[in-house]
């Protein structure tokens, strides 16, 4: 299903997300995602796998979240 709520930069991003994310996920996209960051393919995989770590590692020790992102469920994204 296909969200009006993101646009084709973005779910591609969440597609990416997705595939690294998820073992056993091989992600082909015909370069898409590289076309809108070039380059920054190499930052942006490196900040999803930073965000992982972070999950597991806090989800491992049980660490409590900061409070640095406060989000509200029931706030929708409207474009």
């Amino acid at each position: 299903a296909k969200s009006d709520l993101f646009d084709d930069k973005e779910r591609a991003v969440l597609e990416y997300t997705d595939a690294v994310t998820l073992s056993g996920r091989q992600f082909r996209d015909g370069g898409t995602v590289k076309s809108y960051f070039d380059d920054g393919i190499v930052e942006l995989t490196g900040l999803i796998a930073f965000q992982n770590l972070s999950s597991k590692f806090n989800s491992a020790l049980d660490v409590p979240a900061q409070g640095f992102c406060n989000l509200d469920a029931s706030v929708n994204r409207k474009r």
